[in-house]
C-alpha cells in the first residue's frame, strides 16, 4: 500500500469499510451534521463518492464516517472550507501529493499552536479576574499575564477602574 498511517482513512484493507450502510438520517444523527450540510459537502466535493441504494438514496460507509470525523477535526482547527476541499482533491490525486498535504498540515498545526497559546493567555487573564472577584487583593494585574498583547479600549477603562479600587 505504501501510505502513511495518517492517511489510512483513504486506504483500508477491510472490504466492509467502504460498504454503503448508513442512511443520511443516520449519518446526520451520528455525526451531528445536518442533512443539508452533508448534501452540501457532497456537492462542493468535500465528501466524495457517497454510495446510492436501489432507490437512489444516499448510503454512507464507515470510510465516509471517518472522513467526516476528520473534516470535523480540521474544521475545529479553523481550516477554511476551501482548504479542506483542496485537501480532499489532494487525497483523491494520490501519493504524489504527500509533500503538499504535509505542508498543509504543518501550517495548520502552527496555526492551532498559536490559537492554543492565545487561549492560554486568555485563561490567565480570566484567572486574574476571578481571583480579584473572589476578594484576593493581591491578585495579579491581568495585563501582565498576556505578554505581547495590547489591551483594548474597554480593557484600558477596566484597568483605570481597578486602579481606583472599583471591581470591574
Amino acid at each position: 500500500m505504501g501510505t502513511a498511517a495518517w492517511d489510512r482513512i483513504t486506504d483500508r484493507d477491510d472490504p466492509d469499510y467502504e460498504r454503503a450502510r448508513y442512511s443520511i438520517g443516520e449519518v446526520s444523527e451520528l455525526s451531528g451534521l445536518t442533512r443539508d450540510t452533508l448534501r452540501w459537502y457532497e456537492r462542493i466535493g468535500l465528501l466524495d463518492s457517497v454510495g446510492r441504494d436501489h432507490a437512489g438514496k444516499r448510503r454512507f460507509s464507515d470510510r465516509d464516517m471517518d472522513w467526516l470525523a476528520l473534516i470535523g477535526k480540521l474544521r475545529r482547527t479553523g481550516m477554511s472550507v476551501a482548504d479542506m476541499i483542496r485537501y480532499a482533491e489532494l487525497v483523491r490525486a494520490g501519493e504524489s501529493t504527500y509533500p503538499e498535504r504535509l505542508a498543509m498540515f504543518q501550517r495548520t498545526r502552527a496555526d492551532v499552536l498559536a490559537q492554543i497559546e492565545e487561549l492560554r493567555q486568555t485563561v490567565a487573564v480570566l484567572d486574574c479576574k476571578i481571583s480579584l472577584y473572589e476578594g484576593n487583593s493581591a491578585a495579579a494585574d491581568w495585563r501582565t499575564v498576556g505578554v505581547g498583547s495590547r489591551p483594548s479600549q474597554d480593557e484600558a477603562v477596566d484597568h483605570e477602574r481597578i486602579d481606583q479600587g472599583a471591581p470591574v
